[in-house]
């Protein structure tokens, strides 16, 4: 609730910054040191994870007192969807609530075909209050 993590392009290239919040000119950090977009903390708030071209990047941070961020590290490479909604504005991967694992979206099997065709719309359809619905249809009568 203290730092806001950001990307942006004002150095002519994408990269993540971070600044305190809510009084944001009060600090400005670089965290990413080669591109990196999609930000994203850890639960905890002591880890920055964000993607660099195809690879999952982590920064360990330190929050007091004031912002330290340590080196970028790669966590792994891997063809996934970016932007596959139409627009890169989105957030397109999230993290486990332990911060050990990632929920992303994984690109089709190749079909082995040699020129490179434009990947099939995916459709995921996300359903809340579920058990709401699941009341109306079956309800459950009492005695």
């Amino acid at each position: 609730g203290r730092w806001i993590a950001y990307e942006s392009n004002e150095s002519g290239k994408y990269e993540i910054y971070v600044r305190p919040f809510p009084d944001v000119n009060n600090g400005k950090w670089q965290v990413s040191t080669g591109g990196g977009d999609s930000p994203l903390w850890s639960h905890d708030g002591r880890e920055l994870f964000y993607h660099s071209g195809d690879a999952a990047m982590a920064v360990a941070v330190e929050t007091m007192p004031t912002f330290k961020p340590g080196k970028p590290v790669m966590l792994f490479r891997g063809a996934y969807y970016r932007g596959a909604f139409g627009t890169t504005d989105l957030t397109y991967w999230d993290i486990s609530p332990d911060d050990k694992r990632f929920l992303m979206i994984k690109p089709p099997a190749s079909t082995g075909a040699t020129t490179a065709a434009p990947a099939p719309r995916q459709k995921i359809n996300i359903v809340l209050n579920w058990t709401e619905e699941l009341k109306q249809r079956v309800p459950i009568k009492y005695k």
